[in-house]
């Protein structure tokens, strides 16, 4: 049996836009070569059937994404993208004839959350276009995310939420109000593979911030880890600056970075459900998965 349900895999920290929820990265700027993501796929085998590039940075922007695809396909990963979904339109024809992802994951919110100059109508047209077509062409699932809802703590970005909505109905063809049933549930199935995910907007773990709670939990270590662009094995998937840094793909071995002392610590301590890294200690997501 596979002992993560997913890895993340970082093919690139860079991003084309500057989004407002998003904690950036001071590391050096990086690409995943194709050979790379060979050596990291080889040493993750049997360790999950179940891929995800990303971590920080946009994956579209890798030109090397049409081999990602491949290598993937070809050891059998199912592959799941999250994406910012300004690029799609470059990448249509690479996930549609190649087939191979699984889902993708679209962050709606990016798009207010910007300074950047995007057309509304083009952005979300773009996007709901190439939904379309996928969905008729491919198994692939897609999932809509709107992660920008207020909280107590977090004023989110968030009134262009009705307009957006009402544009999923139109070019999605939908036969029913999407904003009554969203009044009912977050989570609501659009379509045959098509879904939007609505919900909070969250803090990230940041070391320099004031100490959040020592009791949480974190499915990090148990369900995922996440590897960086530079190889760089962390816990999980919100660990942008690689501070909780457990060893290096490309050096070692993936038994021996997970069975480290500072891993099994980590491992044990969120059993008891207490933080034993500072970084987890002000993590907002590990605080919320706590209650």
């Amino acid at each position: 049996m596979a002992r993560f349900k997913k890895i993340y895999i970082e093919t690139t920290n860079v991003c084309n836009l500057s989004c407002n929820f998003c904690p950036k990265t001071k590391r050096k700027a990086g690409f995943m070569t194709k050979e790379e993501f060979e050596i990291i796929v080889k040493k993750i085998k049997g360790y999950t059937n179940y891929i995800y590039l990303h971590l920080m940075g946009e994956p579209f922007l890798n030109k090397n994404f049409e081999d990602f695809i491949k290598i993937a396909k070809r050891e059998n990963l199912y592959v799941n993208i999250t994406t910012n979904g300004t690029l799609v339109n470059s990448v249509k024809d690479i996930i549609i004839n190649n087939g191979g992802v699984r889902q993708i994951n679209i962050s709606l919110h990016s798009f207010e959350a910007n300074d950047s100059n995007i057309n509304f109508n083009e952005y979300f047209i773009n996007i709901l276009n190439f939904i379309n077509e996928g969905n008729k062409k491919t198994n692939t699932i897609f999932s809509l995310r709107l992660w920008n809802i207020d909280t107590e703590e977090l004023k989110a970005d968030n009134s262009l939420n009705l307009n957006i909505l009402e544009l999923i109905e139109e070019k999605l063809s939908l036969d029913f109000d999407l904003k009554e049933v969203l009044k009912e549930k977050n989570r609501v199935k659009l379509k045959e593979r098509i879904y939007l995910n609505m919900a909070e907007k969250f803090s990230w773990p940041d070391s320099n911030i004031s100490l959040i709670s020592q009791d949480v939990f974190c499915y990090g270590l148990r369900d995922q880890i996440g590897i960086l662009v530079d190889g760089t094995v962390v816990p999980c998937c919100l660990d942008s600056e690689g501070s909780i840094n457990l060893g290096n793909i490309f050096e070692e071995d993936l038994q021996s970075i997970i069975e480290s002392e500072r891993a099994k610590k980590i491992y044990e301590g969120f059993s008891r459900r207490k933080a034993v890294e500072d970084l987890c200690k002000r993590c907002g997501y590990a605080k919320h998965n706590f209650k």
